[in-house]
């Protein structure tokens, strides 16, 4: 076993020492090895910020009720009786106000993106108070809350990054009405800085609701309550509407581009068949400029399996230094990166490249797999040819 050990070693040594002679070809294939993690760990970061941003709005504590079968806010609606009803719901957290609840409008409104100066749905939130103090994270950066009864809105901080004319101090104009920006608020990154926030009672005559909304959020007394005030909801025939945790409504809204992070794997995938037969290639030239050396070897007494590890560990090292580019080039480029998409409301969702350790091993992985295929049957090569042919092939 040592010896075997000692033997490999020397010839991985011979094989890292002899790239410079195939320097061109090795660049190549560390290059195609590159890209191939940097596409991957794109469209995976993109799709995991995007979950990201979603799932963090969610509270376990915090109930939200929508109409039965709307699959977004959009598509919901509750009149201000029915909204009375929610609040009389048992497992509803109060305080000296009253029921901690919140009804709340959801408007779309357009928006022009900076990065390509077109026109994009964002969404108009119209809540009280009661709405902002709910939403976890919630500060204000510049500015001030807005006045109830007034044509003043706040601006989350990812519209502000990601779309023009909102600045603090200007004045908005969405159709007949014009609004003034008194604030900018963060909500610690979350899908709720894609949102315009004003007075609910303002939208709600401005867009002559009446004194409709179309979403409810209350505070529970525990988590626990929920299957408390589904039942009640089941009970209540002047009721047409269910019931789940926040943090449950932002995990499926967050699932609308899941679908990236498949893309991400396909479109790599078949990247990756490309960057395979160029390496394929690397590693058969690597044998045949080596068959002198290998013959050498194998006939003062190196053992076969010692020029398969040999080529193998060529192989891997390549695909290896290939993985680090690549995972430093997406890094470099995408790692925090905002933009933003069409989520499940048909607004846009300003969120961040998120780039994890999990990511990192993903591309890493898939890199190695390309190492270790194009290095297998090059390796297997020079541990099966016959020592007097390799004389014959160098010379």
């Amino acid at each position: 076993m040592s010896t075997l050990l000692s033997q490999s070693a020397a010839v991985i040594k011979m094989n890292i020492q002899s790239l410079p002679r195939r320097l061109w070809m090795s660049l190549a294939m560390v290059f195609a090895s590159a890209v191939v993690v940097a596409i991957l760990l794109a469209f995976l970061a993109m799709a995991k910020g995007f979950d990201a941003t979603m799932q963090s709005a969610g509270s376990d504590d915090v109930a939200m009720f929508m109409r039965t079968g709307s699959a977004a806010e959009l598509n919901s609606s509750a009149s201000r009786d029915q909204v009375n009803l929610i609040e009389n719901a048992p497992g509803i957290a109060r305080d000296e106000q009253g029921p901690i609840v919140s009804p709340e409008l959801y408007v779309i409104v357009d928006g022009l993106k900076k990065s390509t100066q077109s026109e994009a749905n964002i969404p108009l939130r119209g809540l009280s108070e009661r709405g902002v103090t709910m939403r976890k994270g919630f500060t204000l950066l510049e500015g001030r809350m807005f006045s109830p009864g007034t044509d003043e809105l706040i601006v989350g901080a990812g519209i502000l990054r990601e779309f023009e004319g909102f600045d603090l101090g200007q004045e908005i104009r969405f159709g007949k009405y014009k609004w003034k920006v008194v604030g900018v608020f963060s909500t610690g990154g979350n899908v709720f800085e894609s949102e315009l926030w004003a007075d609910a009672k303002v939208i709600q005559n401005l867009y002559n609701r009446g004194s409709s909304f179309q979403s409810v959020r209350a505070r529970m007394t525990t988590p626990m309550s929920l299957p408390l005030i589904s039942d009640y909801l089941k009970n209540e025939p002047r009721l047409t509407h269910e019931v789940q945790s926040e943090s449950a409504y932002f995990a499926e809204q967050g699932k609308s581009l899941g679908y990236m992070a498949m893309f991400g794997w396909v479109i790599s995938s078949v990247m990756a068949l490309g960057a395979l037969a160029g390496a394929l290639n690397t590693m058969y030239t690597s044998v045949a400029d080596r068959a002198m050396e290998i013959a050498t070897l194998r006939a003062i007494g190196f053992s076969h399996i010692s020029a398969f590890i040999g080529t193998m560990a060529e192989a891997m090292t390549l695909a290896a230094i290939g993985s680090i580019v690549g995972s430093l080039a997406a890094f470099i480029f995408f790692d925090g990166l905002s933009a933003s998409t069409l989520g499940g409301s048909f607004t846009q969702v300003v969120f961040s490249f998120k780039l994890t350790p999990e990511l990192f091993v993903n591309g890493i992985s898939m890199a190695l797999v390309i190492g270790f295929i194009s290095g297998f049957f090059p390796a297997w090569q020079a541990a099966r040819v016959p020592v007097i042919v390799a004389f014959q092939t160098a010379r």
